[in-house]
């Protein structure tokens, strides 16, 4: 065999080899880009309990965030577009541009107690059973919202479930 051959024959074994990856491609998923509403922090998991809403509360009175609660129905929870931006944000929960939720009542100012936001959040859902309901964190030094998570989904808005979400490929 000439030197030629062999330094053929050698990048064909090359070549030949693999690290797997080629394998993994076919257990790849791709987000499945509608029908999969989203909305804030934890708005993938399955609906969050008193308890579990409760810690997150308390991670933001711990930072010593503002707790406050809006609500809006589906209609006008998920936005798609934004007017002259024509920005399609269905995959981009956290862009806020023309995104503006309905206030329950005022900002919870003081408040040093989960179970009070618990209380409100349960009202609102009694008063608002078909809207989405969420928590916001606000820092009244920074004047921003710092975290939100979904409180509440209505049940005719049932989240996807987790391993319909991604197709695969």
């Amino acid at each position: 065999m000439s030197a030629i051959t062999q330094a053929s024959a050698q990048v064909a074994k090359t070549v030949a080899v693999t690290t797997g990856k080629v394998a993994n491609a076919k257990s790849m998923m791709i987000w499945r880009p509608h029908g999969n509403k989203m909305f804030e922090t934890f708005s993938f998991l399955p609906p969050l309990s008193d308890a579990e809403i409760s810690k997150q509360v308390q991670y933001l009175l711990n930072n010593g965030w503002t707790p406050c609660i809006e609500f809006e129905d589906s209609a006008h929870a998920y936005t798609d577009g934004h007017g002259w931006a024509n920005m399609d944000t269905s995959i981009n929960a956290g862009y806020y541009d023309n995104r503006y939720w309905v206030m329950w009542k005022l900002p919870m100012y003081g408040c040093q107690n989960p179970d009070e936001v618990i209380a409100e959040i349960n009202t609102c859902i009694k008063c608002f059973p078909d809207c989405y309901v969420r928590v916001a964190g606000f820092d009244n030094i920074k004047q921003v919202q710092c975290s939100a998570f979904l409180a509440h989904r209505p049940a005719s808005e049932a989240a996807c479930a987790v391993d319909q979400r991604q197709v695969q490929g």
